[in-house]
């Protein structure tokens, strides 16, 4: 090993500065789930306000990903993470002291684009501080443990805050770490800027947006209120942007996505590897919860609770995924991964019909095997991803996997939920004493939670819709696992 590419004691600190800002932002989606409630009763936000207030910070930062991470790569990285450290921590402050609801939606908004720029700098930065393999796959696994941990801890940090203070606090709490990164930032992390990028294109940026933009829109309303034709026409206008953006992007010297990052078979191949793992999870995560709450009638806390399990076998799992990929190869720690998911996932087939009958248990033991899996291809995907980019591309390699997180959530919430929807609709008899149950399992339950032989029927269904569910996604794991073994081996250069 060439000790003169290994990292030292500023390298590793300034790591910590990177993984206190996944923390934070991870922190700071969960711990809004808590404080809406509260901020919606102060401000007297509508039903519909309230939707646009959780969900305008993941348009914004999907829709600005690709774009900031190829501008890191132009005017420099830490330039930008520390740009995007004060845009968030000013935004911060209206959001937290924010009047109205219009008020808070803007602020929000403004948050998500300032999170945009924080996320592909922060990986960037990693691959440039980190030049030998091995520790960069451990620098990557730390930083998404980190993220992870947020994640687990925001319900927590929120019920503490909330408890304490009001409902502000929750926003505010993110200032002290953006100014951390203000002030250590500069010292600490490295600059790096492609000497040859050209000027950033406009008319890409707005196609990027015009594409992203109105398809996580059409996802999000496909899972909210089913394929109507406003969801369906906003994906549809979204794709022929997409195309239009694609087209711009063959054409120009000096793209805003380089397409010859796709021609790159282990960056492709691990695209879309996590892409579809993404899209598995959000869909089972979402059936799984709603499962604990509705047919095991769990309260949200009880819920909460029996989910700890899963995140902390998540947050051990991407902690040793590069350890031992660094004995066994990075392909074979994601196919094992991918296949310890798929048997989570077929316990949940598995799940008997009558609640009482041991459903708890294989849900949770399932949950902890999937989440466990699947964080070791996480942990060491990034990786390669980073690795098989050139350096001075890897704002746009690590916004392509930010980029696809965010679709893999929005396609498996959106996809996965109508197919358990349907099942779940296919289910029931064809007359009900309570049609209103018909429309999904939480309707049931407030419906006819006097008449519990219409309740036993639909939590019948909803078990029924995630046998479905997750039979689908052990199928899909299992062939990942298989095509990863295929595709990567020959490229492993982690071993």
């Amino acid at each position: 090993m060439n000790t003169s590419t290994l990292a030292g004691r500023r390298e590793w600190t300034g790591l910590a500065i990177l993984a206190s800002v996944a923390l934070l932002l991870s922190i700071d989606v969960s711990v809004l789930y808590l404080a809406l409630p509260h901020l919606s009763a102060d401000l007297g936000a509508t039903a519909s306000q309230q939707l646009w207030i959780m969900d305008v910070y993941s348009f914004f930062l999907a829709g600005f990903l690709v774009t900031m991470g190829t501008l890191g790569d132009r005017i420099g990285r830490r330039r930008l993470l520390v740009i995007g450290a004060a845009a968030f921590g000013a935004a911060s402050v209206p959001a937290a002291y924010a009047v109205s609801a219009e008020m808070l939606i803007a602020a929000r908004a403004l948050l998500g684009i300032a999170g945009a720029t924080l996320l592909p700098s922060s990986l960037a930065l990693i691959r440039n501080m980190f030049r030998d393999g091995k520790q960069m796959g451990t620098a990557i696994g730390l930083w998404y443990g980190c993220f992870m941990l947020g994640m687990a801890v925001g319900p927590l940090v929120g019920g503490l805050l909330l408890e304490h203070f009001w409902w502000g606090s929750a926003f505010l709490m993110g200032v002290p770490f953006m100014v951390l990164v203000l002030v250590a930032g500069r010292t600490l992390l490295p600059e790096y800027r492609d000497p040859n990028a050209g000027r950033l294109d406009l008319a890409s940026v707005a196609l990027s947006l015009a594409t992203i933009l109105p398809v996580v829109y059409g996802l999000k309303e496909a899972a909210r209120s089913g394929w109507q034709p406003t969801s369906v026409v906003a994906i549809a206008a979204g794709a022929a942007f997409g195309v239009m953006f694609l087209r711009r992007q063959r054409r120009l010297a000096d793209p805003l996505l380089d397409l010859r990052l796709f021609a790159n078979r282990p960056f492709a191949a691990t695209l879309g590897i996590m892409l579809l793992s993404g899209i598995v999870m959000a869909g089972t995560t979402l059936m799984t919860t709603q499962y604990l709450q509705t047919v095991q009638a769990l309260s949200p806390l009880e819920a909460g609770l029996w989910l700890l399990p899963q995140n902390i076998a998540m947050i051990v799992a991407l902690t040793l995924a590069p350890a031992i990929a660094r004995r066994v190869g990075a392909a074979y720690v994601m196919a094992a991964g991918l296949a310890v998911s798929a048997v989570g996932l077929f316990l949940h087939t598995q799940v008997p019909e009558l609640a009482s009958s041991g459903g708890l248990g294989l849900v949770v033991t399932g949950l902890v095997l999937a989440s466990a899996g699947i964080a070791l291809p996480m942990g060491v995907g990034s990786g390669v991803m980073m690795t098989a980019a050139p350096p001075e591309k890897a704002g746009s390699a690590a916004s392509l996997s930010e980029t696809s997180g965010e679709f893999g959530v929005a396609v498996g919430v959106a996809a996965m939920g109508s197919l358990g929807t349907a099942v779940y609709r296919a289910e029931l008899p064809d007359r009900l004493p309570v049609e209103a149950a018909r429309e999904s399992i939480t309707a049931a339950v407030t419906a006819a939670r006097d008449l519990p032989e219409v309740l036993d029927l639909a939590r019948a269904a909803f078990t029924t819709g995630l046998n479905t569910v997750a039979a689908v996604g052990t199928i899909i794991f299992a062939a990942l696992a298989v095509a990863t073994i295929a595709v990567l081996r020959r490229h492993d250069t982690a071993a």
